[in-house]
């Protein structure tokens, strides 16, 4: 069985909780309103599940090789690559001037997911550079942008992020790269890039690299970084390609999951300087790379989404085909299909109401960056910036440790094939493990929760989202439905428990910082948490309301399952968030007591 895109689930999520018709409202995006994201979705599935999803377990099994300096991708990416790109999926979101079709993050991201399922090696390329095109936009000159941008949005060339060196993994302080200016303006770069996803390949015929170095005499540490764009080949005045640039790949890493995908080890300045221009202004390369950086991590959390779907849909179908034991409540006289067993059903329920809530967790995130950049009215424009910024650590810290969670069950439910690579499912655990851990491990996405989000600003952020989330929680509670009620007498108990959390990191995050960073993560979890079940209870009241209409057969079905999903997931995923906040408040101690010299 192949991967079949959840259009029915991302559609629900882009109509109601997204709500498609207002972003249609805004400046620039009057033509993206359901009819169009029903239109471009169904056309990203067709492909999707046609051209890129038969070639995952073939990546997998021959993945990316390194040669003589080059890269030579598995068999069927770089033709696959170029029907992506004649067809226009690299532009989706980006600027029509440059060739793109600048329709909002809200639809981008159900493609994004889409992609990631059918094949997160291949995701790679594009998600990178995408990047590279939005930090482009926010701080290239317009001379570098007309003569690159038109390129990568079409994706004849692709993009990365050199950020990683040997010495310096996240602490970026620590990079020593460096550029030497020449007369001309341009500048000579010498050093090391590690982890470079797609650093070398052979899907387009040119790579422009995003590398963060240091001018001579720039200030120590972080404040004397500056971000430029090197590219492979050298770039005519006409934008033709010229000689090859002093940037070479040495080697590609052997990873335990994304085998297909390259991660290449960039040498620049070998033979003499690879010349690269600077973005910007000298010294603020941190600031225009953190432009990357938080596109590719909410891309990355939709990464986790993807993968978690690809592996439910593994799993369920398994469930139906394999026959072992009798139904413990004698329904059935003989061995039957595993999805009859409370436990199999257990767990592909938690892979179900995990994956869906997270999906729509990032659907509106989506939709409050699209207002942030296109609502004609600043506050609304500042108001959706501020929900914005604090949905990235979640979008991308819960739903890739969600990921885990779920692959993980669907090894389980395969039982002994599941730990079998024939199989596939063990290829899902293996790809979601990176994702845990590239763009910012999920300590560091905690920490920027904790210290950006929370504590700078004494928690007002945060308190705001919990008095959005209560509106929710009373109309759930004013329902005569008993699963609504459910539903928000869980959503109160997880609201309460934010809170408490809320003010023990504003009160103590500077006074007592070991205590409050030691259940950081535990903390981006329950937020996490709470946010993707707050969109499954106003899923289930939506659904409510749609099956309470005129709603019939497949349409009816849907609904039923949305308020039973968003049940399952209130009793068995919300219903953690009290606990961990006990273990976040009451049990810094414990976690930081032991001395170094007993472990």
């Amino acid at each position: 069985m192949s991967y079949v895109a959840p259009l029915k689930d991302m559609l629900f999520n882009i109509e109601h909780l997204a709500r498609i018709d207002q972003v249609a409202q805004m400046p620039g995006f009057e033509d993206a309103g359901l009819d169009t994201a029903q239109a471009v979705l169904e056309e990203c599935a067709k492909f999707n599940q046609d051209v890129v999803a038969p070639l995952n377990w073939e990546g997998d099994k021959n993945p990316s090789a390194f040669a003589n300096g080059q890269v030579k991708t598995t068999p069927g990416f770089k033709e696959a690559f170029k029907q992506y790109a004649d067809a226009g999926w690299q532009g989706l979101q980006h600027p029509s001037n440059f060739g793109g079709q600048g329709l909002p993050k809200t639809i981008g991201a159900a493609c994004g997911e889409m992609l990631n399922s059918a094949n997160m090696s291949f995701a790679l390329c594009p998600l990178l550079t995408d990047g590279a095109i939005e930090a482009m936009l926010t701080a290239a000159s317009d001379e570098l942008n007309n003569t690159y941008l038109e390129k990568l949005i079409s994706g004849q060339w692709t993009g990365t992020m050199n950020l990683t060196e040997p010495q310096a993994g996240s602490d970026l302080a620590m990079v020593r790269t460096r550029a030497e200016p020449l007369p001309d303006g341009t500048f000579k770069i010498f050093g090391t890039k590690i982890f470079i996803t797609y650093g070398e390949h052979d899907m387009a015929e040119n790579i422009v690299h995003m590398v963060l170095a240091r001018v001579q005499g720039a200030p120590e540490g972080v404040k004397g970084i500056s971000l430029f764009l090197v590219p492979k080949y050298m770039v005519n005045p006409d934008g033709s390609l010229g000689a090859r640039n002093d940037v070479h790949c040495v080697s590609i890493e052997h990873k335990m999951g994304i085998k297909a995908s390259p991660t290449a080890v960039l040498q620049y300045g070998d033979h003499g300087g690879a010349i690269g221009q600077l973005i910007g202004q000298e010294n603020r390369g941190l600031e225009y790379m953190f432009i990357m950086m938080n596109a590719a991590r909410y891309a990355v959390g939709v990464q986790g989404v993807a993968i978690a779907e690809r592996a439910y849909q593994k799993a369920v179908n398994y469930a139906k085909d394999r026959v072992q034991s009798r139904p413990v409540d004698g329904s059935m006289h003989t061995s039957a299909p595993i999805i009859h067993h409370p436990d199999v059903k257990r767990m592909l329920m938690t892979m179900r109401a995990s994956t869906e809530g997270c999906r729509a967790l990032a659907t509106v995130a989506a939709a409050a960056f699209d207002a942030a950049h296109h609502h004609s009215d600043a506050d609304v424009r500042k108001q959706n910036a501020s929900f914005y910024e604090f949905m990235v650590p979640l979008v991308k810290g819960f739903s890739t440790e969600m990921s885990l969670e779920v692959t993980s069950l669907g090894v389980q439910v395969h039982g002994g094939m599941g730990f079998i690579e024939e199989t596939g499912a063990a290829q899902y655990y293996r790809d979601a493990k990176i994702l845990t851990i590239y763009e910012g491990t999920t300590a560091i996405q905690a920490n920027d929760l904790v210290g950006r989000k929370t504590s700078r600003d004494g928690g007002q952020t945060a308190k705001a989202l919990a008095a959005q989330v209560e509106h929710t929680e009373a109309e759930l509670l004013r329902s005569d439905n008993a699963d609504a009620k459910a539903v928000g007498a869980r959503l109160k108990a997880a609201r309460q428990a934010f809170l408490d959390v809320v003010d023990f990191v504003s009160g103590h995050a500077k006074t007592q910082p070991n205590d409050v960073y030691a259940g950081s993560v535990p903390y981006l979890m329950l937020t996490g948490n709470l946010m993707a079940g707050w969109q499954m209870g106003r899923a289930l009241l939506v659904a409510l309301d749609l099956r309470q209409g005129d709603t019939t057969g497949a349409d009816a079905a849907f609904m039923d399952a949305k308020i039973i999903t968003a049940r399952f997931y209130a009793d068995h995923i919300l219903s953690r968030a009290p606990g961990v906040r006990d273990s976040i408040v009451d049990g810094a101690h414990s976690v930081t007591a032991l001395t170094i010299e007993a472990f």
